[in-house]
């Protein structure tokens, strides 16, 4: 293996990791941080708190990690098919997580305890901020997933171009429900659930283009 494909992998496996990263980290906090619940509480919400930090961190270095994937995919694929906007829309989702941490969104619904139920009063400067990034990042992940169901689909690897297209319409749709505000505790948990498959899916891609037919058929 040459220099500059040992380096292609090393920033793939940036994006295999990045998953794996902002799920476990959110899954234990899940599971441990005092008054949280997954099915009214959006896992933004954790940034806020004494151990906001964490949340905050993960969102950073989640980012990080995609963007290097995104250089990645980008290395091993370009020119070829998904060589150019599929590494630029999931850059763009790495700067979106970016910023989310950065612009935190506000308490509410009795998140961190003691904040008041329902939406917050007022908004912070910040605030709207954390839901423009969010929304700017998750349109970049949503095109990625199509540019590269495009892609399996022209290399006629049928089961790859499927789960990537049902990867990008379930979390639009997901997405969707969350920003109408509809409180019903099933729409939390089904965007939980397809931000998981979304971070799955990136993890599933970042490792097949590591392999050496991905990078014999980067071009086809």
């Amino acid at each position: 293996m040459s220099a500059s494909a040992a380096q292609t992998d090393r920033l793939l496996k940036c994006g295999v990791l990045a998953g794996p990263v902002y799920v476990v980290v959110g899954v234990l906090q899940v599971l441990f941080r005092e008054g949280f619940d997954i099915r009214r509480h959006a896992l933004s919400l954790m940034s806020n708190g004494s151990l906001g930090w964490i949340q905050v961190g993960s969102f950073i270095v989640s980012g990080l990690l995609v963007i290097a994937g995104a250089v990645g995919m980008r290395q091993r694929l370009h020119p070829g098919r998904a060589g150019t906007w599929g590494p630029i829309l999931l850059a763009l989702y790495g700067l979106g997580l970016i910023g989310a941490g950065i612009f935190v969104a506000d308490p509410m619904d009795g998140f961190p305890p003691g904040t008041p139920a329902g939406p917050p009063a007022s908004m912070s400067w910040h605030g709207p901020l954390h839901f423009v990034a969010g929304g700017i990042g998750f349109i970049g992940l949503v095109g990625a997933t199509l540019v590269f169901a495009r892609r399996f689909a022209a290399l006629r690897e049928w089961g790859w171009a499927t789960f990537s297209l049902a990867t990008g319409v379930l979390f639009l749709a997901g997405f969707a429900n969350i920003a109408s505000g509809a409180r019903a505790p099933w729409i939390n948990i089904a965007f939980t659930a397809v931000v998981i498959l979304s971070w799955a899916w990136l993890s599933a891609v970042s490792a097949k283009l590591m392999t050496p037919r991905a990078g014999a058929t980067s071009r086809g």
